[in-house]
Parts: structure tokens; sequence; C-alpha cells
């Protein structure tokens, strides 16, 4: 059977459009008996340099990208950037890439293009694609008449790597074969996978984070500053800065990723407890770096701030992050 990788660059928002695009792209592959694999690169973004290693698995690709602001996005063109500096260029050399954007605001033609003039000078074949503002997402997606144009659009592609449609020559694959080769390195494609995982491995530089922050916390301690380092940080500050709401119970985890801790915040009514340990059913798991935590109970930023600006992941039920800055209220 064939396989269509789908590598997706957005956010992963309800909101976002381009969700449904691929949706409906893949209910028309999976009627046309092609298997379908998709890789969201918001989900393990320290992993998206190996990705490029999955192609050899594909007879051909999508790139869906999710414009909200100016072009593709970093997640997309990093895994670009795996594909140029680690990607077997044989395998890409033969695979049909269809480019998805969706656009609220503007800029969506442009994003496009660069999919496209990206893919050739990687040396692969770019496709017609589906290119799209949207400014409502509801009546986007409850239009039938562009349902049925994903449909063809899909089908258009299908013929097109199926039956390995012939395409013009053009001036960006001269560039991969004459202009802009990699420094040679003269790596086979199994070595340069086996280098996109060394890179993707953050654990030196983890370590080398930790030094500094050990290293920081030594010279904080000779200049007589002081810092939260106990055993249970930011209990105290949730406590103190609560605010309840009558007949909301909720709870929330914290993972406090570069410290390993995870802390539990569960409120339910004029309630609140704070405690460092595990809880199955909570609301909503937060992922987020010490500092940004700091910044929030320093009132330099919200959750639903940090949130949205990629600072920090979620993943259960979005609605509550909005009531989480009701809940504490650390600004003035």
């Amino acid at each position: 059977m064939m396989q269509v990788n789908i590598y997706y660059g957005g956010r992963g928002l309800i909101e976002d459009s381009t969700i449904y695009v691929m949706n409906k792209i893949t209910e028309v592959l999976d009627e046309l008996n092609i298997r379908v694999k998709k890789y969201n690169l918001y989900e393990d973004k320290r992993g998206i340099s190996t990705l490029p290693s999955t192609l050899k698995d594909a007879d051909a690709v999508i790139l869906a990208a999710s414009v909200e602001w100016f072009g593709i996005g970093g997640l997309l063109q990093q895994f670009l950037d795996a594909c140029w500096l680690y990607g077997d260029k044989d395998t890409i050399s033969s695979l049909y890439m269809m480019p998805v954007v969706i656009s609220t605001t503007y800029g969506e033609k442009e994003a496009c293009a660069s999919l496209i003039k990206a893919w050739e000078i990687l040396g692969g074949k770019p496709c017609d694609g589906i290119c799209a503002y949207v400014s409502n997402s509801a009546d986007f997606e409850t239009n039938t008449s562009y349902g049925l144009l994903i449909e063809k659009k899909t089908e258009n592609f299908y013929r097109s790597f199926t039956k390995k449609a012939a395409v013009f020559p053009s001036s960006n694959n001269a560039v991969l074969e004459n202009v802009q080769q990699p420094k040679a390195m003269n790596l086979t494609p199994q070595e340069s996978e086996q280098l996109s995982m060394y890179v993707s491995d953050d654990s030196y530089v983890k370590q080398q984070k930790e030094d500094i922050e050990e290293l920081t916390q030594m010279f904080k301690g000779l200049m007589g500053d002081t810092d939260d380092t106990s055993d249970e940080p930011y209990i105290d500050d949730f406590k103190s800065h609560f605010h309840p709401i009558a007949s909301t119970a909720l709870s929330f985890a914290i993972n406090i990723t570069d410290r390993d801790k995870t802390l539990i915040i569960e409120t339910d009514d004029n309630n609140v407890k704070c405690y460092y340990g595990t809880k199955d059913d909570v609301n909503a798991t937060i992922k987020s770096p010490h500092t940004v935590i700091e910044n929030i109970i320093s009132g330099e930023s919200t959750l639903q701030g940090a949130f949205m600006t990629g600072e920090i992941s979620a993943s259960g039920n979005f609605k509550v992050l909005r009531t989480f800055d009701s809940l504490f209220q650390f600004r003035q």
C-alpha cells in the first residue's frame, strides 16, 4: 500500500482550519486506499531533526502550514532545514509534495511559494496545492464548495504521485546541483540519519544548562541574592493569590520541565490545595520551564498569554486556561 506523510507545522489549535483541510485530505486518500501518516511537529520539537528519516517510508508528502503572522512558522522551517542537512537527497528527489497553507492573516500565497521553492531546492517535485485565507473557520469548514475543491485538489495530487507525472524542470533544482551544495562531509544517508539523531539528543545541552544554573545560584549566594530553591517552590505564591470562584472545581498539573517536578493545584469553591506529585484526572496539564512560571507569579505574564505565545504547552481542556488566570491573579 502506498503512503503519504503529512508534516503539520501549526500549533494544533482547535480553530485552525489547516487541521480540517488535513482531515478532509486524509478521508479522500483513505477512500483511494492510500495510507496516511501524520506528524505534528509541535508535539515533539526536539525530534524534528530526526524526521527526514521518515521520508523513506513515503511515496508522497504534504507540507501543511498555518500562517498566523508571517511565513510558514519556525517548526516547518526547522523540518525543512533538517531535510537539507540530514535528508537523503535521492529519496527526496522521487517524492511529490503538495503544499497546504491556510492563513488567518496576510501572506498565504507567499508561504505557499516558499514551500514550493524549498522543496524544489531539496530536489523534490512540487504539485499544485491548497492555499486559502480564512477569516472565519466555521464558515470555511461548513462551505460545501470549499470541501469539494479540497477533494478535487487531493484527487489531482493522487494522480500525480501514483502515475509519476512529469514535472517541468526549475532553476531551483539547479541550485542543488551547482550552487548551494551543503558543505561536503562525504556522509552516506545512514550516517546523515545517525547525525540527525545525535543533534536531537539534548542531554549535553541539558547538562550545560544545569551547570550554568548551579553557577548562577552560587554567585547569587555570594552576592547576597536569594532565590526560591526550596523543595516546594511556588506553593505559597499560588495559595496567597488564590481568588475563589463559586461553584468552580478545577485541577491543574504544572510540569516544570527544567526541574523535573510536577505541581498539582486543586480548587473547589473557596478551597485550594497545592502539592508536588501526580494526579491522573486533571482538567489541564501544563508544561513550562520555571522561568515562565516565575514571570506569571511576578505579574509579567499570564498563563493564557504564555500559552498563546508558545512559551508553554498544554493538553486537556484548553478553556480552563483562561479560568486559571481568574483563579490566580498575580497582576496588580
